[in-house]
């Protein structure tokens, strides 16, 4: 396996996302594509009380074709608040839900004018709890897939593909609402980092099919 890989910027990405993380040495961030709708750049999937959620940020396109490095949070309505309240209710009865939220709180208080930048804070954020150490490089250009020598998620880790991978497993672990609407797989790592706390880095490693 090579031990760089390339991925799209991700708004509190999916587990699997994070175990790219601990899978590649390096790992390239794409921000010169044009960018793409209804993907994890600017989408995220928590587990709450009526079941899976989809919470999206919504963006400033001016016109067709935007890079995801130029792409502009659009502040039109109170999605901060919105989100925020919606990540509380979901994890509040979490068991580490109290011991995080102070960190992860004033981020939707604050203004950031591209998303790449939110993305990039929230994820630092995260990495820091999971004490996980990432060389990242930010793509100088758009990177064609029959010109890569690296492996290519960019658009495989997608909403809509049920973690199709040969080195991710999910496996289970404890969530707030599983007794009423079973284990949901493959949610923002928020979940993951909520519900299992300290382990959840631990839990990351499991999920990784290394066969």
């Amino acid at each position: 396996m090579n031990n760089e890989t390339i991925l799209s910027t991700a708004y509190l990405a999916p587990i699997q996302y994070y175990t790219k993380l601990l899978l590649y040495d390096e790992v390239y961030i794409e921000v010169h594509e044009n960018f793409i709708k209804q993907t994890y750049r600017n989408r995220c999937k928590i587990y709450a009380a009526n079941g899976e959620l989809s919470l999206s940020i919504p963006i400033k396109k001016d016109r067709a074709k935007v890079k995801t490095k130029d792409i502009i949070v659009d502040y039109d309505t109170n999605w901060r608040k919105m989100h925020w309240k919606s990540i509380e209710s979901a994890y509040k009865s979490s068991p580490f839900f109290e011991f995080y939220q102070d960190d992860f709180a004033p981020l939707y208080e604050k203004k950031y004018k591209y998303l790449v930048d939110l993305n990039t804070e929230l994820q630092n954020i995260i990495l820091g709890h999971l004490d996980i150490q990432v060389h990242f490089i930010p793509t100088v250009e758009y990177l064609h897939n029959d010109e890569l020598m690296l492996d290519d998620f960019r658009e495989s880790i997608h909403p809509k593909n049920n973690y199709d991978d040969e080195n991710f497993r999910m496996e289970h672990y404890t969530q707030v609402f599983q007794e009423k609407h079973g284990f949901i797989p493959n949610l923002s790592i928020i979940d993951l980092l909520f519900n299992e706390g300290p382990n959840a880095a631990e839990l990351l490693e499991k999920f990784i099919d290394k066969d």
